[in-house]
């Protein structure tokens, strides 16, 4: 595994390997990489010629009283991890090389819709960042194929709509949410879980999948079981961020005749924020039966 701290380094060796017809699939992450991490680069082996990830802890995606000084930074064992799974290139620029004129004054890449609400809502100009740094990564990298997780529902809906939007020509595939045995999805953030909180987070997995029952068994009160659902945390212990359910492509609120629903749930521990969603698809009902007049 090659590792490269520039934009130019990284560049000379894809455009050598294009030149071999080879092609090129990419995973960014911010590191501390966990098993589902490595199923992301997996996945890119199994479609692409060439795996190039990219560590990269993006300040410009956290705000005021966030996490980045101590978000968790450990390229060392990341490095190895990756080299044990075939990566090709790692790449791992510092914040210069990223944002050369200062991010004060970098330009901004802003999706105007799906950023503001759940998510978006509790972390004002997070999309912003995810958005400006992910079209950064994806112009350095000029990837056929971007693997992003679906545990990051919202993000990778956004990167979607951008990379539509900017006529972008890169492939991004979603890969499934990789869980612990008790279902809990995995995250960098897990780690900072107390231990008696550990038992208890599975709460907000379980509460995603009762609300996947009721709809599937025909409820269509979403404001209710969103209630419910609220209460299903906060009796665990958690302070809920939102529960919502939602149309799986726009992320506008569910409707009834919506086919492809989405629901998403956050919550706070004492040191995390958690995040989670299961997605169903509905059939469309049948034609009433009509009886014969005579």
């Amino acid at each position: 595994m090659n590792i490269y701290h520039t934009v130019s380094g990284l560049r000379a060796e894809i455009r050598a390997r294009r030149q071999r017809g080879e092609s090129v699939g990419f995973v960014p992450t911010m590191g501390n990489l966990h098993e589902g991490h490595l199923q992301l680069v997996r996945l890119a082996k199994e479609q692409c010629d060439v795996v190039v990830v990219s560590i990269f802890v993006n300040p410009l995606q956290f705000g005021l009283n966030e996490d980045w000084e101590k978000y968790p930074r450990t390229f060392q064992g990341d490095a190895k991890k990756l080299e044990a799974e075939g990566c090709d290139f790692l790449f791992h620029p510092d914040e210069n090389e990223i944002y050369p004129n200062g991010m004060a004054d970098q330009t901004r890449v802003v999706v105007p819709t799906m950023t503001d609400i759940l998510c978006g809502a509790s972390r004002p100009g997070h999309f912003e960042g995810v958005t400006t740094v992910v079209s950064k990564l994806l112009h350095i990298v000029q990837p056929d194929t971007a693997i992003f997780g679906i545990k990051d529902y919202q993000q990778l809906a956004v990167i979607r709509r951008m990379v539509e939007d900017l006529c972008i020509p890169v492939d991004i595939v979603g890969a499934p949410i990789a869980r612990d045995v008790d279902g809990l999805a995995l995250s960098s953030r897990n780690g900072y879980l107390s231990k008696d909180e550990r038992p208890r987070v599975k709460v907000l997995y379980e509460t995603l999948c009762w609300c996947r029952e009721q709809i599937a068994a025909g409820e269509k009160d979403f404001s209710q079981l969103e209630i419910e659902a609220t209460k299903a945390l906060e009796k665990s212990g958690f302070r809920t961020d939102y529960v919502s359910i939602r149309n799986a492509k726009t992320l506008e609120p569910a409707a009834h005749d919506d086919q492809q629903l989405t629901i998403l749930g956050a919550m706070f521990t004492k040191g995390a924020r958690l995040i989670d969603n299961i997605s169903l698809a509905l059939s469309e009902s049948p034609p009433a039966e009509q009886t014969e007049v005579k």
